[in-house]
């Protein structure tokens, strides 16, 4: 296994991190792994050397940080060899999440933040969390109060570092800002959706957190399932699969031909069409962890094995051409202006 600091921090994580978004079994059709399965996977991935793991109060409306738990306490080993990061914001109840339950039960208001974060730790078994991430935006929070009660956590030991996740450029640079402004602690990471054929990422936010020092997290690295190889033009639906129910999260409507040629790549380095997928992610700049899940032991072993396959800078630019993002404006306009002048002061 790699390490790799968090962002500008001085905390270490592996460059793989365990998702637990599929322990429990009332998160749509992706909760699938009981406690005995979770904790053989939470065993087998601590012993392949992967210290970070990550879950959400969402997950399962709660029930996945208490297997997460029980499962880290299962390794009998001091609380400082691992890293967990979780996440506030969503509502904890399908009631709730309708809008017709407990008003406050959800969003990034001080009440619920520091509220959730004693339920979270109680849930997890721990004193302390790591990581802890805001888990989108919230529209009817002012953002000066969801930095000042992340702030008041982190001050009252409760919380290590803060991230934050599903926001907009523009919202991470003003929280950046008013951090420094108000000398709150600040957000050192950005868990994202990202992978080959999901690219957005790469218009703002990458380089925001590259310039900004943010560490970046992909979730769902391999598209919900869709890079595992099992998705083609001639069978966009396999029986069984679980974009065929649930078709979640988006990709690029060129991913058939990245397909293609992951499975070329793939097949010339004698390693399976996932782990070219993320070892792709991992060598993309800026990117510190990537968070793997999986619903069984066979995908948890094929995953791991990504941190060993090294892809050349030819097949590098082989699978990135395959779903290049267009340019936006004033992206296209910025390196237009750049590529054609130069000022140079020292002359």
């Amino acid at each position: 296994m790699q390490y790799i600091n968090l962002g500008r921090t001085g905390l270490k994580v592996s460059r793989l991190c365990l998702g637990t978004m599929t322990f429990g079994f009332n998160f749509r059709n992706i909760g699938a792994v009981g406690q005995e399965d979770a904790n053989k996977m939470v065993k087998y991935a601590y012993e392949s050397g992967i210290n970070f793991f990550d879950t959400a109060d969402m997950y399962s409306f709660g029930q996945s940080e208490e297997i997460t738990g029980i499962a880290l306490k299962q390794l009998n080993v001091s609380r400082d060899k691992y890293v967990i990061a979780t996440k506030v914001r969503s509502p904890l109840s399908e009631e709730a999440m309708s809008g017709k339950g407990d008003v406050n039960n959800g969003g990034l208001s001080r009440k619920h933040i520091i509220e959730a974060c004693d339920n979270s730790l109680k849930r997890l078994k721990i004193d302390y969390i790591d990581l802890y991430q805001v888990h989108g935006w919230d529209i009817s929070s002012p953002i000066e109060e969801t930095l000042e009660a992340l702030d008041y956590l982190v001050k009252q030991g409760k919380v290590l570092y803060l991230g934050v996740s599903n926001w907009t450029a523009r919202h991470i640079m003003k929280a950046l800002y008013l951090s420094k402004v108000y000398n709150y602690h600040s957000f050192v990471s950005l868990q994202a959706y990202y992978s080959l054929v999901a690219r957005d990422l790469e218009h703002e936010l990458l380089p925001l957190c590259n310039e900004e020092g943010l560490g970046v997290l992909p979730w769902s690295p391999l598209s919900g399932g869709f890079l595992t190889g099992k998705y083609t033009k001639e069978n966009p639906k396999p029986t069984g699969a679980r974009r065929s129910e649930f078709n979640f999260p988006p990709v690029d409507e060129r991913g058939y031909d990245t397909i293609d040629v992951l499975k070329k790549i793939s097949k010339d380095k004698g390693v399976s069409v996932p782990q070219s997928a993320l070892s792709w992610l991992l060598h993309q700049k800026g990117v510190s962890s990537v968070i793997i899940g999986a619903n069984k032991m066979s995908q948890l072993e094929d995953n791991i094995k990504s941190i060993d396959v090294k892809l050349t800078d030819e097949e590098i630019a082989e699978l990135s051409k395959t779903t290049l993002p267009k340019k936006l404006y004033p992206q296209w306009m910025v390196e237009w202006q750049n590529e054609r002048t130069s000022f140079n002061f020292n002359s």
